[in-house]
């Protein structure tokens, strides 16, 4: 069984207080986009995890998909062996999901595999306790997260049709350094209102995580500034960073950017 797991952007982001577990409770739109890593799982004799693409750092055991399968096999007694294969493509530590996707995905593709018969509510569950952004994945449409990310609600938002211009700079920043440099407050607008309005998105619709990253990473704003003067309707950084996207009513040029960079251009 194949399937293709995608990354998203964040519409807003919010971080609205510290939580006494150490996580932080945010408020943000997530949309799924046309950015794609491939995976594949067959039945085999052994368990094996291999990997194509950009390389991902970590050990094997360690990876999502591995931690995935271990929480199926917790539950349920003597799954078959399988053989994993993720063709990665989706940048790392980018701010855009990936590899909760490519975990979320892999629990629907065991479902089907295994024949669990687990509903969606169930499946986001099990995905809760992978990570705060791979619940979202399960059904994989636009969605209001708040709590740690994993608490869901449906928005009627609809991007078709608009094109999206992508620059993955590849400026590591880790999660603890993103945070660390945001104090949590309530948010000044609320978000769904400002979503139903896209005259709206360029001034009030913001991630608290750009105040810090920006002055840090002069080079992550002016790809922002770049966007918006190739005529994005809006253009902001995805997630803790550091992918910058732009949102376009016609398709835009890529753009001259430095040697190095990962630049993506689809439509929604």
């Amino acid at each position: 069984m194949i399937s293709f797991p995608n990354a998203k952007i964040n519409l807003g982001l919010h971080i609205t207080a510290k939580r006494k577990d150490g996580y932080h409770d945010i408020e943000t739109c997530m949309v799924p986009i046309p950015l794609y890593d491939a995976l594949e799982i067959i039945m085999d004799k052994k368990t094996t995890f291999t990997s194509t693409g950009l390389p991902i750092p970590g050990s094997d055991k360690d990876n999502l998909i591995m931690k995935a399968l271990k929480l199926f096999r917790k539950d349920f007694n003597e799954l078959p062996h399988i053989n994993i294969h993720l063709h990665k493509n989706i940048p790392m530590g980018a701010g855009l999901g990936g590899g909760s996707a490519d975990a979320a995905f892999a629990l629907k593709l065991m479902n089907n595999l295994f024949d669990l018969h687990l509903e969606d509510w169930f499946l986001e569950d099990y995905a809760a306790q992978l990570g705060s952004d791979c619940p979202f994945f399960i059904e994989n449409t636009p969605k209001i997260a708040t709590g740690r990310g994993e608490i869901l609600e449906p928005i009627d938002l609809d991007l078709k049709g608009t094109h999206l211009l992508l620059i993955n700079p590849q400026i590591h920043i880790g999660t603890k350094e993103a945070y660390a440099g945001v104090t949590p407050t309530a948010p000044a607008v609320d978000l769904k209102a400002v979503l139903t309005d896209r005259s709206r998105w360029k001034d009030e619709l913001v991630n608290d995580f750009e105040t810090s990253i920006f002055p840090r990473y002069p080079e992550i704003a002016s790809i922002k500034s770049q966007l918006y003067e190739m005529g994005a309707f809006y253009a902001a950084m995805s997630g803790s960073g550091s992918t910058v996207f732009g949102l376009f009513e016609e398709k835009p040029n890529k753009g001259n950017w430095k040697e190095g960079y990962f630049a993506f251009e689809g439509v929604m």
